[in-house]
């Protein structure tokens, strides 16, 4: 939900680096990057990276920037919902990041799942439900052992895509499902709505969808969608009972569901049951009616 930071990178003199040719084509790379050619200026970082001896101290600032522009653009393309680009890029910075951990600081090595994230967004952007998993196992498994920098450490983007004239983007929070379902309110998945300022950027939040846990027990479903408003007007707001969710969330069914509710399918037909079974536990069925 962040704006897309104009990239600015401070240009540093190169003086008695490497070798007479690589010095030149990093010097061109710098010139791309003044003129804001940021595609064009990765290829040449890239290359220096690949070509240049780790001993090179000029390989450190081809890295860096390598880094720098492969992030800038991965972003940018998927600002513009050009996916399969961003996942390139993404990937790109991600093997850059990895290189540098061990030559920069700690800030810099904060960056891996940042980036991580990122593959993963663009692989839900890509409809690449399986592959996208992968990738947020890895994000399970960095909470679990302590290695997330703050930002990331409670919750995640994991989606995002355009509709009409709004943003939408999908997070998801690592707690998992309580088992006393009248413990306390619970919500694995928000998917937040933005409003959109003339470049495209986000406005105002207009709306959550939250994936909320059902508070009674249904075989059918854990986890119910519900609308909550923040700056909308003339919009219905409430609990959706057509849209239901079992604990291992179908994350392709999800994206579909709230597709729908941004076209307005909102009022469902539906009855609700509440029982107690003589074991005290309340039961509520939920019947939609199509």
């Amino acid at each position: 939900m962040k704006k897309i930071n104009i990239l600015i990178l401070l240009l540093i003199p190169i003086i008695g680096f490497g070798q007479n040719d690589y010095l030149n084509e990093y010097q061109k790379a710098e010139i791309l990057l003044q003129t804001n050619e940021i595609d064009t200026a990765f290829v040449k970082f890239k290359e220096l990276e690949k070509n240049l001896t780790k001993n090179d101290t000029l390989y450190e600032y081809a890295l860096w920037y390598k880094v720098a522009t492969a992030t800038h653009l991965q972003e940018t393309y998927r600002f513009q919902e050009k996916f399969e680009e961003s996942l390139e890029f993404a990937k790109e910075a991600l093997d850059g990041i990895e290189k540098g951990i061990e030559i920069f600081d700690e800030e810099f090595a904060k960056r891996k799942f940042f980036m991580v994230k990122n593959v993963m967004v663009a692989n839900y952007g890509l409809d690449n439900f399986e592959e996208g998993k992968k990738w947020k196992e890895k994000m399970y498994e960095a909470k679990e052992k302590n290695q997330l920098p703050e930002g990331i450490d409670e919750n995640f983007n994991f989606d995002f895509f355009k509709f009409e004239d709004k943003n939408i983007w999908g997070y998801e929070w690592y707690a998992e499902l309580p088992k006393d379902r009248f413990s306390s309110s619970f919500t694995k998945v928000v998917y937040y709505v933005y409003s959109t300022n003339p470049d495209g950027s986000d406005k105002d939040q207009l709306y959550r969808l939250h994936v909320l846990m059902f508070h009674g027990n249904n075989e059918n479903f854990d986890y119910v969608m519900d609308k909550q408003l923040e700056t909308a007007t003339e919009e219905v707001s409430g609990t959706l009972y057509s849209y239901t969710y079992k604990e291992d969330i179908d994350f392709e069914k999800l994206k579909n569901d709230v597709k729908k509710v941004l076209k307005g399918n909102l009022k469902p037909d539906t009855k609700r049951t509440t029982t107690k079974g003589k074991d005290g536990k309340v039961k509520v069925d939920v019947e939609v009616k199509h």
